[in-house]
């Protein structure tokens, strides 16, 4: 006969030893939410039910493990999930569809009377989502690594960043309201963040009653901080100029409470989101926000890699822990964050070597003065490489003397598309710069407008000679073509991967992908997003194909190319008919009623026929 009750002792003696980080409860609640949630939650279908166990924790009280136990390891999880009362995971995910709509939840089925036949299964159900998924694995884990795994999940970070640029919206609402210019919004908030890394102004500033002391007390500190991480000099200089504006703001330095009050919403908002998940371009996305609402986002600065593609790219170079990452368009910075990320994971801990990655493996170019603040500050607010970000013209001889003495072995860079053909700089010139700035051998790494891989003629052809009459042309990738639909610019792009100083060989094939479906898609106020969590099963096939140089109908394909060629995997690669649809083709046929309809084409069609 199978007794429950022993797999029960096993769960509670397990739980008992984290007592002092959580509360135990068993078949029963004393939490009033809890207990009004779990009312018609019977595995019967009527009347209350509850898990065998609820826990809580005291420092996380909206996260929630319950356990649902039985003794017979047959009985552990059904095939459709929906034999409540008989199985274990079944009834865990139950109960945890209940309680999900306040709270997340990580629900457990277990099964067995012994430790040698446990069974566990560990399932996310985070709240107000439709569905639970699979994490961790088949063995209990320490309280603390699952509230550290929980935090740190896919499923969380896409939760808390939906309600970060929900926060954002509001923020900018605000921003807006206190007439605090478009442009300067993202250095207010980078000087908020940066000053409240010193414990003495986030003890102290709500203590201020005057406005122009808090704003005062607020670059003060920013200063100071800065000054502590050994940005000195003209550097320095130019960063007190680009937050001054906030001691002479009407709205910070005079209004009562204004400025507090946005520190605080950015305290509790903002930086709590960096503190848990660290190593992403927050600033960036901030500054692509706040610029959405504004005429031109493009006019005001520059167009941000979206942070899933500034992580790819660190997969595409490869980077790791003695990786030496240089940016000669730095931006906010989004690159060097995403290759740091990738350094520390690969450095496994070892603190020495983590710090060596932050003081010289970080290197970062930024003309504009504005830009180049947020690169500083994002940079020290994940405590990282801020003083080699050099504010000047990467192509200044100087500037790329300095550069080639850190001796790069990877660069990333997502130039500034021209807005004038004739004068402005084009993208692959700096394509060209960043590739001489990089060791023998080196990868180079660059997201740019679809047209400079498509041109046979003109200034892009002879800058296309250029390239392979000095470095490899390893692949070129058929970006999404809204990529940048969040920096309100229109542009189909394309990732370009080069090895520096290798000419590209006349027998050397370039592998060519046809990476248009991210999984992304567009919603209302929060812009392109990864709403069904599709982007890391994607990044994994792009990525294996890549680095395996595999060619798969539909999306990717080897050929050898010249400069007076197209660099696009749409001229060569073979099509794949397997998934169409009927409804393709209605969609198609839709899209183009559309496009007949929105330029008026059906209207003059119509004059034609009726002449």
């Amino acid at each position: 006969m199978r007794n429950e009750r022993k797999t029960e002792t096993i769960v509670r003696e397990h739980f008992l030893k984290f007592s002092d980080k959580i509360y135990i409860e068993e078949q029963r609640s004393d939490n009033p939410k809890i207990d009004k949630l779990l009312k018609f939650a019977s595995k019967k279908g009527a009347g209350k039910g509850y898990p065998d166990f609820i826990i809580t924790y005291k420092t996380n009280p909206d996260f929630l493990i319950l356990i649902e136990c039985k003794a017979d390891i047959l009985k552990h999880q059904s095939k459709d999930n929906n034999k409540y009362s008989e199985f274990a995971v079944d009834g865990a995910l139950l109960y945890a569809s209940y309680l999900s709509k306040n709270f997340d939840v990580l629900a457990l089925g277990v099964s067995g009377e012994t430790e040698e036949t446990l069974k566990v299964s560990h399932f996310l159900y985070l709240k107000n989502e439709k569905k639970a998924v699979p994490v961790f694995g088949d063995k209990f884990l320490g309280v603390q690594d699952y509230l550290n795994g929980y935090l740190k999940s896919p499923e969380k970070f896409r939760q808390d960043y939906n309600s970060l640029l929900d926060f954002t919206k509001k923020l900018n609402e605000k921003l807006h309201f206190y007439k605090i210019r478009e442009s300067e919004r993202s250095l207010l908030i980078s000087s908020i963040l940066i000053a409240l890394e010193n414990p003495a102004f986030k003890k102290s500033y709500p203590l201020y009653k005057k406005p122009e002391e808090l704003a005062s007390h607020l670059i003060q500190t920013v200063s100071d901080e800065l000054k502590n991480a050994n940005i000195t000099g003209a550097r320095l200089t130019n960063l007190n100029t680009q937050f001054s504006f906030i001691k002479t703001d009407t709205s910070l330095s005079k209004k009562d409470k204004v400025l507090k009050q946005i520190i605080d919403d950015i305290d509790e908002n903002i930086n709590a989101f960096i503190k848990t998940h660290k190593y992403f371009d927050v600033l960036g996305q901030l500054y692509v926000e706040f610029l959405r609402y504004a005429n031109s986002d493009k006019g005001l600065g520059i167009v941000l890699t979206p942070p899933h593609i500034t992580e790819f790219f660190a997969d595409l170079a490869q980077v790791n822990k003695d990786s030496i990452a240089y940016d000669n368009c730095a931006g906010t910075g989004g690159f060097l964050i995403g290759a740091m990320k990738k350094m520390i994971e690969d450095a496994k801990g070892d603190e020495a070597k983590i710090e060596e990655i932050k003081v010289n493996r970080l290197i970062g170019t930024e003309y504009q003065s504005h830009i180049f603040a947020l690169a500083v500050s994002n940079m020290y607010i994940h405590q990282d490489g801020k003083t080699n970000i050099i504010n000047g013209d990467c192509f200044d001889k100087e500037v790329i003397e300095k550069v080639k003495n850190r001796k790069p072995t990877v660069g990333f860079l997502n130039p500034p598309y021209k807005s004038n053909k004739k004068t402005d700089t084009d993208e692959l010139e700096f394509i060209l710069n960043n590739l001489e700035c990089l060791t023998y051998g080196g990868t180079c790494v660059a997201i740019v407008p679809m047209q400079s891989a498509l041109s046979q003629s003109g200034k892009v052809f002879e800058l296309k000679k250029r390239l392979l009459e000095k470095h490899t042309l390893e692949a070129v990738l058929s970006m999404p073509d809204e990529l940048f639909h969040n920096s309100n610019v229109n542009v189909v792009s394309c990732i370009m991967v080069f090895t520096a100083h290798k000419p590209h060989s006349k027998n050397k094939e370039t592998y060519f992908g046809y990476y248009k479906e991210d999984g992304f898609v567009k919603r209302k106020n929060k812009g392109r997003i990864d709403a069904y969590g599709k982007w890391n099963d994607i990044k994994e096939k792009w990525n294996l194909n890549f680095i395996n140089r595999k060619e798969e109908p539909g999306l990717s394909v080897n050929q050898i190319v010249s400069a007076d060629m197209e660099w696009a995997a749409e001229a060569y690669m073979e099509t794949d008919y397997s998934n169409l649809k009927p409804s393709d083709f209605e969609d198609t046929i839709l899209n183009y009623v559309i496009f007949l309809h929105s330029n008026r084409l059906l209207d003059r069609k119509r004059e034609q026929e009726n002449e």
